[in-house]
């Protein structure tokens, strides 16, 4: 089944999602119409290709074109054609862009379905899902719902006071004018005391708004704390999880609908307050309430209304580099990054020439770091209606970049304190507007940023993102990696499998990451609460090895994501077994039962071991040289598989390789993965580390060289060629 078609199977709640990750960046129309296509091709390579970034954004036209003119609905041609034309205008001169937005969704649909799959959720993903459970959020909508009505009705009493101080008004002048004989009169007598119950009438009334706008007052006051605040800590707390592969963050628009509806209260509130200013002007009289009472309130509601809107500006997508979209919050210096400030509040009365400023390493302690940057690029941009996102407020930074300053007799300061990839920066965003009369002073940061000048780096710094971000919800501790703390392993090992996720679209099982604590902690991996620490994890090797663990697992990443992903996607790979536990696993199974696991010994190496039965019943096993991505370029891992043949006692080669362990045949298991041009027959020679296959070429030129003998039979040679033995039998004619 194809993804796309299993995305359409998912529940509700995850389909929403889905929804999220597509809009006119890559609308949703062109995944549904070209799904088989999309899913075909290799959007993560285009997207670091601009050749090929070009090539396939003509090609998705032209697919996009064929469909257009065979859809019978007129309406739907009509969409299309406008996509196909907002694609043009948007991509032409970017062509790569699209490549990376394409990857993105299609990564992201992964690890919506690897999701699914999980059989138990972890504590950190348990947790948020709790931090965003549905009852709280329909609480929050009545609250809101109920302070939004309360506040109308408020307006409908500010009317009636209104009218009824007009209606006094117009009797007390009226009263006033008449000449003293009538005052005197019992007629008027009797209208003095009309006037005096009018008196009283609106006095009351206006005692009794300023108690209601009190209540609302405390009561959008607590919502703010309680609630809503609350709320917004949770998304960013949510965002720094997501950040590092854990689930997908929700959307802002929930919380920027509480922001707006509260803020507009406080503005009507605010508004009513002037009203009732201007009714004193006309009629005041002893111990009248509003000037008693509305400069408190007014400021208590400019407070309200300040902390807001400034709480309201957030960094809705943290700096990324887009050539490497699943690592964000690690920047190289000379390479651009992208970043997304937005406002969450929807107010007619903000000037929309909104002025963005960004600033690295704003107010840094002298000495705290080692190196210092400035960007290089513009760093101010306008909030315009051009960046509205869903009627609010928001300005994307696409080309930021930075640059390293430079130190007078190269002096850096504080200098090795910190190792390049633990020292943290900071990104920030400042900007001000005025809105009735009240000035608001915006000002918000990124997280952390890494900062990085080579991309050998980026292993070190992406582990120091993880580890952050995974164990603190301080969005400024720059000097956290001065003394880090230590992460339970049941929550390190489920950030783990999130990686996975991310880059190969499927976690890590149960067994897997149990082998995978065994490896970092030995027997301790048993108990859930072991605290690792930041050295153990990224810093020392692995005792006997020349990495640390974290260089390790990460190598093994980057050989599932360029070499193995059809293999590891189809749960083919044990992956991570030690040599005691693959004795255990094989010596009972039938002979040439193999299993795929990863070297041990080698950064980014894949074996595979195989079980023969000798014939007094002795278990032997056998184990091939680790492949590496050198040689996994030439040749796709699942023909190897099918290709490999071994010498033994000069008999003719044969593949040892029968079932995929337990007991699947390897042609049930790989066969839809064998590429149906690779027919190349090896035989490396008898060892305990066979070397693997050569690759077609080589083949194909030790072939034509043996050809040209002038002989009608060629017996059985070994050759040397390219540092591999063949075994080689050539038939002329």
């Amino acid at each position: 089944m194809s993804q796309w078609k299993q995305i359409q199977h998912l529940e509700i709640r995850l389909l929403e999602h889905v929804d999220y990750l597509y809009d006119d960046n890559f609308p949703m129309d062109i995944r549904q119409a070209l799904a088989s296509w999309i899913e075909a091709q290799d959007w993560e390579t285009a997207a670091n290709d601009e050749s090929m970034a070009t090539v396939m954004f003509s090609n998705l036209l032209s697919e996009l074109e064929r469909v257009r003119l065979q859809e019978q609905n007129f309406l739907q041609r009509h969409n299309m054609k406008i996509i196909q034309q907002q694609l043009q205008v948007k991509y032409t001169s970017n062509p790569a862009l699209m490549a990376r937005v394409i990857s993105t969704c299609l990564r992201e649909e992964r690890r919506i379905l690897s999701s699914t799959c999980t059989q138990e959720q972890g504590p950190l993903e348990k947790s948020l899902q709790n931090s965003v459970a549905f009852e709280r959020q329909k609480n929050m909508d009545n609250r809101v719902g109920i302070i939004r009505g309360s506040v109308q009705l408020m307006d409908q009493a500010v009317k009636y006071i209104e009218d009824m101080q007009d209606d006094f008004d117009f009797r007390y002048k009226t009263l006033q004018s008449r000449d003293q004989a009538e005052r005197n009169s019992e007629q008027m007598k009797q209208e003095v005391t009309r006037l005096q119950e009018m008196l009283n009438r609106l006095d009351f009334k206006r005692k009794e708004i300023l108690s209601k706008m009190d209540v609302v007052i405390k009561e959008i006051d607590d919502l703010m704390t309680s609630q809503l605040n609350p709320e917004l800590l949770n998304w960013k707390r949510r965002q720094q999880i997501a950040a590092i592969g854990g689930p997908l963050l929700t959307g802002l628009d929930q919380l920027q609908s509480w922001f707006t509806l509260t803020v507009q209260s406080l503005f009507q509130i605010k508004r009513q307050l002037d009203k009732l200013g201007e009714l004193v002007l006309k009629v005041t009289y002893e111990s009248d309430p509003i000037p008693l009472q509305k400069p408190q309130m007014e400021e208590r509601v400019k407070y309200l209304i300040y902390h807001l809107i400034r709480s309201s500006f957030v960094v809705e997508k943290q700096p990324c580099m887009p050539t490497h979209p699943q690592k964000p919050l690690i920047i190289k210096t000379g390479v651009q990054f992208t970043t997304k400030v937005r406002l969450l509040v929807k107010l007619p009365e903000v000037d929309y020439q909104l002025k963005v400023k960004t600033t690295f390493d704003k107010d840094l302690p002298p000495g705290r770091v080692s190196r210092q940057f400035f960007i290089l690029t513009n760093n101010t941009k306008v909030m315009d209606i051009e960046d509205y996102t869903n009627g609010c407020l928001s300005v994307e930074f696409r080309h930021l970049q930075l640059k390293e300053k430079k130190y007078i007799n190269g002096a850096k300061g504080n200098e090795g304190l910190l190792s390049v990839t633990e020292e943290l920066h900071s990104l920030s965003f400042e900007a001000c507007f005025t809105v009735q009369g009240l000035t608001i002073d915006l000002e918000t940061c990124s997280l952390p940023l890494v900062v990085i000048s080579n991309v050998s780096q980026l292993p070190g710094g992406w582990a120091s993102v993880m580890w952050y971000n995974l164990l603190t919800d301080e969005p400024r501790n720059l000097a956290f990696f001065g003394n880090p703390p230590r992460a339970n392993w049941s929550q390190l090992s489920e950030v783990l499998s999130w990686q996975f996720s991310t880059l190969a679209g499927r976690g890590l099982n149960k067994e897997q990451l149990t082998m995978l604590g065994e490896k970092l902690l030995g027997p301790h991996a048993s108990c859930s609460d072991y605290q690792v620490s930041w050295s153990k994890f990224s810093k020392e090797n692995i005792p006997g090895k020349p990495f640390s663990f974290w260089m390790w697992l990460d190598s093994i990443l980057e050989l599932i994501k360029k070499h193995l992903l059809p293999v590891w996607n189809e749960n083919y790979i044990m992956g991570f077994v030690s040599k005691e536990m693959e004795r255990t696993l094989l010596k009972d199974r039938d002979p040439g039962t193999f299993l795929l696991r990863f070297s041990e010994s080698h950064l980014g190496g894949i074996t595979f071991t195989w079980v023969e039965h000798s014939d007094n019943g002795d278990v032997k096993l056998n184990s091939v040289e680790p492949y590496t991505k050198n040689r996994l370029s030439a040749l796709p891992f699942a023909d190897i598989i099918r290709n490999y043949k071994v010498i033994s006692d000069g008999v003719v080669p044969e593949n040892p390789l029968k079932f995929l362990y337990p007991d699947i045949p390897k042609d049930e298991a790989f066969g839809r993965l064998y590429n149906s041009h690779s027919n190349v027959i090896t035989t490396p020679p008898p060892s305990q580390s066979p070397e693997p296959p050569m690759t077609p070429g080589e083949f194909d030129m030790l072939n034509e060289h043996l050809c040209t003998f002038d002989i009608d039979t060629v017996s059985v040679q070994t050759l040397l060629f390219g540092g591999l033995t063949l075994d080689y039998l050539c038939m002329k004619g």
